[in-house]
C-alpha cells in the first residue's frame, strides 16, 4: 500500500458515501428532510480532508481529522438512514436494501482505511507519515508535562469522544448481534426474578436495520419451551412508535440507562420488549382449561395435554423452593385460595346437569309463588344489559333485583327464563373443555344467584328489612358461595384460554401459521402475555345460554410473528449465585 493507492481507497469511500446520500433524497415536509444534507455535508467534509488537505496539499497535520471522520463515517450514516425512514411516508424495501449495501461498502472501507491510519501500520502508507505520528505523539506527551490546561482539554474530549463511539458501537451490537436486559416483572418467577439479567443473542433472530425491512436472514426456529425476548405486539407498530423506539433506546444508552423515553401516548412506561416461554408453535390449536394446556394438529385432530407445559408452568408460588420465595415481591394466591379453587373446579367438573335443572325449575317455581303473594298493582317491564348482568352486579345487587322483579309486570317471567331458559337446550361442546367448562360455571353461579334473589323475596314478604337480611344464616350461606364464585370468575382468564386460533364459522379448526408462536408467562396468575388484552369487558360466561351471566374479561389470545422476535435468552449472568442458561 503506497499513498498513491491510499488516497484511490479514500476517495473511493468518499464516492460510496455519496452514492449512499442520493438514496437519501426525500421531498416530503418533515423530518425525513435532515436526512441528505446530513450525510451530504458530512461526505463533503471527509471529501475535502481526505482529497484536498492531506493528498493534494500533503498537509499530514489532517491525519487525525481523517482518521476521526472516518470513525463516525457509519454512525452519521446510520443516523440519516434512520432519519430518511422516521417520516410519515416510509421507503421502498429496494431502496432499503441499495442504501444498506452501500452503508456496508462504505463502512468496510473506513475500517480499512482506519487499520492503515493505525499508527502500528501506517508506515505502510508512508515513511513520512509514521515519522510525522511519531513527532505527533512526542508533542502531545510534552504538552501534558507542561500544559496541565490544554492536556486536560484533550483529554476531556477524547473521553467524550470514547464515550460516544462506544454508544454507537453498543447499538450495532445490540442490534445484530447480542444484548443485555433486566427482567422487569414477575411474570417468568420461578425461572426469572425481577432485576435478573440475561444475555440475549441476536444474529440468528434475523435483525434490521432500523425502521426498515432490511436485515440477517432468519437462521433460528423456536420451539416450545425456549425463553424469548419480542416486540410487545399489544403496542402500535407504525413508523412514529418504531421511531420514538429508536431514540428511546439511544438515549437510554447515552444516559447510561438512567433515561428511559420509551413510553406510550399516556406517558406511562412501556412494556416493551417482553420476556415470555414459547408455548404454541406453528400448525397447532391451543386451548388451556383448569391449568393444562392442551394442543391439536391436522394430524392429530384431538385435543391431548402438552405435557412439557407442566414442567414450567406456576400456579402456585406458594409451593416454590424456599430459597426463592424470598426473591418474590407478589404471591397472587395463599395456599387456601388455592386450595378454593381447585375445591371450584372438582364440583363444577362434577356438577349433575340434570339436578342442576331440576333445582333450577324448583327455584324458578317458588319465586312465581311468592310473586303472586304481592296483590299490589305492578307495572312496566324489566330486561338487563350485559353490565347488570356481571357477575359481580347481580351478586351485590341481589337485594335491589329481587325486589325490582317483585315488582314488575315481568317480573317473574324473567326470572323464570333466566333460571330455566337453558333447560331445554343439550349444546354439544364437541370436545371444547373451555366452551362446556364456562357452561357449567354458568350454572353453578345462576344456581346460587337464584337462590340469592328466591331467599331475598321470602324475606321481603315477610316484611324484613336489607339489616334483617344481613343476619340472615340461610341467605348466608348462599352469599359465601357467592363470594368462592366471583373469586374463580376474577381467575377465570389467567387460568383457562377459549380455542386458539378459533374455529371458523363452520366449525373448521384452524391453526397457528407458519412463522408464528405463541408466548405465555411461566408465573400464570400474575403474567399479562399473549393471552390477553390491554383493555377490558363484558362478555357472557357461557354464549351457549341466552341469559348467561356475564364476567369482566381481556381474554384475546394472538400469536406472534417471527419479526417481532428479538432473539433468544441465552444466558443469565446475574445475580452471580443464579448464573447459567434458563431452563
Amino acid at each position: 500500500m503506497n499513498t498513491k493507492r491510499f488516497s484511490l481507497l479514500a476517495i473511493i469511500c468518499a464516492g460510496v458515501s455519496a452514492l449512499f446520500s442520493l438514496t437519501l433524497i426525500s421531498f416530503n415536509p418533515d423530518i425525513s428532510l435532515v436526512a441528505l444534507p446530513l450525510s451530504l455535508v458530512f461526505t463533503a467534509v471527509l471529501a475535502f480532508f481526505s482529497i484536498k488537505k492531506l493528498f493534494a496539499e500533503n498537509n499530514l497535520a489532517f491525519i487525525a481529522v481523517f482518521r476521526a471522520l472516518l470513525q463516525y463515517l457509519p454512525y452519521v450514516l446510520l443516523v440519516s438512514f434512520v432519519f430518511r425512514r422516521a417520516g410519515e411516508n416510509g421507503t421502498p424495501f429496494a431502496l432499503d436494501l441499495i442504501s444498506v449495501l452501500l452503508w456496508i461498502l462504505a463502512s468496510v472501507l473506513a475500517v480499512v482505511i482506519l487499520h492503515f491510519l493505525n499508527p502500528k501500520n501506517i508506515s505502510k502508507v508512508s515513511k513520512s507519515w509514521a515519522n510525522f505520528i511519531e513527532e505527533q505523539m512526542a508533542e502531545r506527551k510534552n504538552l501534558k508535562n507542561h500544559s496541565f490546561v490544554k492536556s486536560t482539554v484533550r483529554e476531556i474530549l477524547s473521553w467524550i469522544d470514547a464515550l460516544v463511539q462506544a454508544v454507537f458501537m453498543v447499538l450495532l451490537l445490540n442490534i445484530f448481534i447480542v444484548q443485555l436486559y433486566e427482567i422487569p416483572s414477575e411474570s417468568m418467577v420461578p425461572e426469572f426474578l425481577i432485576k435478573d439479567r440475561v444475555v440475549v443473542f441476536k444474529t440468528l433472530s434475523g435483525p434490521k436495520f432500523p425502521l426498515s425491512d432490511v436485515g440477517l436472514p432468519y437462521l433460528k426456529k423456536f420451539n416450545r419451551g425456549d425463553i424469548v425476548v419480542f416486540r410487545n405486539p399489544h403496542y402500535s407498530n407504525d413508523r412514529k412508535s418504531e421511531v420514538r423506539t429508536f431514540i428511546s433506546q439511544l438515549v437510554y444508552m447515552c444516559t447510561l440507562t438512567k433515561v428511559n423515553l420509551n413510553v406510550d401516548e399516556n406517558g406511562n412506561q412501556k412494556a416493551d420488549p417482553l420476556v415470555k416461554r414459547v408455548c404454541g408453535v406453528e400448525g397447532e390449536q391451543l386451548m388451556m382449561q383448569d391449568g393444562i394446556l392442551y394442543a391439536r394438529t391436522k394430524a392429530s385432530p384431538d385435543f391431548k395435554p402438552v405435557e412439557a407445559d407442566s414442567t414450567w408452568a406456576t400456579w402456585n408460588l406458594n409451593a416454590v423452593k424456599p430459597s426463592l420465595k424470598k426473591g418474590i415481591h407478589d404471591f397472587p394466591l395463599s395456599e387456601s385460595d388455592y386450595a378454593e379453587m381447585i375445591k371450584t373446579e372438582e364440583e363444577r367438573r362434577n356438577l349433575n346437569i340434570e339436578e342442576t335443572r331440576s333445582e333450577c325449575k324448583k327455584i324458578a317455581a317458588a319465586f312465581k309463588s311468592n310473586y303472586d303473594k304481592i296483590k299490589t298493582a305492578k307495572k312496566g317491564s324489566i330486561t338487563f344489559n350485559d353490565e347488570q348482568m356481571n357477575i359481580y352486579s347481580i351478586f351485590i345487587n341481589s337485594n335491589y333485583l329481587a325486589a325490582t322483579l317483585l315488582s314488575t309486570e315481568n317480573g317473574a317471567s324473567w326470572f323464570s327464563s333466566f333460571m330455566t331458559d337453558w333447560c331445554d337446550k343439550n349444546p354439544d361442546f364437541a370436545g371444547d373443555l373451555y366452551a362446556e367448562a364456562n357452561y357449567r360455571l354458568n350454572l353453578m353461579v345462576k344456581l346460587v344467584a337464584g337462590k340469592i334473589i328466591l331467599r331475598n323475596a321470602e324475606l321481603y314478604i315477610k316484611g324484613l328489612t336489607d339489616e334483617d337480611f344481613m343476619v340472615d344464616s340461610l341467605r348466608n350461606s348462599y352469599m359465601s358461595d357467592a363470594q368462592r364464585l366471583f373469586t374463580y370468575c376474577m381467575l377465570l382468564d389467567q387460568r383457562n384460554m377459549p380455542v386458539f386460533p378459533s374455529n371458523a364459522d363452520d366449525g373448521t379448526p384452524r391453526y397457528i401459521p407458519k412463522n408464528c408462536y405463541f408466548m405465555m408467562g411461566d408465573n400464570r396468575f400474575n403474567s399479562l402475555d399473549m393471552r390477553h388484552s390491554y383493555e377490558r369487558w363484558n362478555t357472557k360466561l357461557s354464549p351457549a345460554d341466552n341469559y348467561s351471566v356475564t364476567y369482566t374479561t381481556d381474554m384475546q389470545p394472538q400469536y406472534v410473528n417471527r419479526n417481532r422476535i428479538l432473539g433468544g435468552t441465552s444466558y443469565r449472568f446475574w445475580p452471580v449465585s443464579r448464573a447459567g442458561i434458563p431452563g
